[in-house]
Formats: structure tokens, sequence, C-alpha cells
């Protein structure tokens, strides 16, 4: 108990530290530095209606399919000593995921043109 809090304390000690250590040395912010663009530009338009809607669709699918990478990987370690109650809950998870990826289709998330 007394070496996790150590390690907490160290932690935010170093975050503190850098912080410090960033605020000293960082020059001077110009108010065109912290926008959007670092150009030198001004933005043109606010930072969220750059992307089309369609985006989040796709966002959200890779996610899911991220999410079933992360669950089927334990799975595929553990299905041999389950049997087949893993296998039907992993087809139930699976088809959850193509209800998902369906319903991207059908709505057009997936037309590039």
């Amino acid at each position: 108990m007394n070496a996790v809090l150590a390690l907490l304390g160290l932690a935010a000690v170093l975050v503190v530290v850098a912080y410090g250590v960033s605020v000293v040395l960082a020059p001077l912010r110009e108010p065109a530095a912290v926008l959007p663009y670092e150009s030198g530009l001004l933005p043109q338009q606010h930072a969220f209606s750059r992307y089309h809607v369609r985006w989040y669709a796709v966002t959200i699918l890779f996610l899911a399919f991220d999410m079933e990478m992360i669950f089927m990987y334990p799975w595929a370690v553990v299905v041999a000593d389950m049997g087949t109650t893993a296998v039907v809950e992993m087809f139930g998870f699976l088809l959850v995921l193509l209800v998902g990826a369906t319903y991207v289709w059908r709505e057009g998330a997936l037309r590039w043109s």
C-alpha cells in the first residue's frame, strides 16, 4: 500500500513539475497560436463544421469492430474450455455488430460519392 501511495505521489510531483517547466519555458502565447490552425491564418469556419455527418457513423462502425477484436482475442483463449456456451455468446455479439453494420450501410454512410 505504501508503494502505491509513493508511486501516486511521484506521478503527481512529475506532472506538476512538467507543467511548471512548460509554463516557464513556453513563449508568450498569442491569440492566433491557440486557434485550431497554426498556419498564421485565422479560421474561416468553426472546427466542427468541416466534417460531414457520415464520418460519425463510420467512426461508430470502426469502434464497434475495434471492440469486436478486443473481445475476440480473450474469447479465442477460453473458447475451448467454455465450450458451446462461449460460441453461442460470441455469435450473439457478432449478430449485434452485424445489425449495426447493416444500419450504417443502409443509411448510406459507406457511399463515397
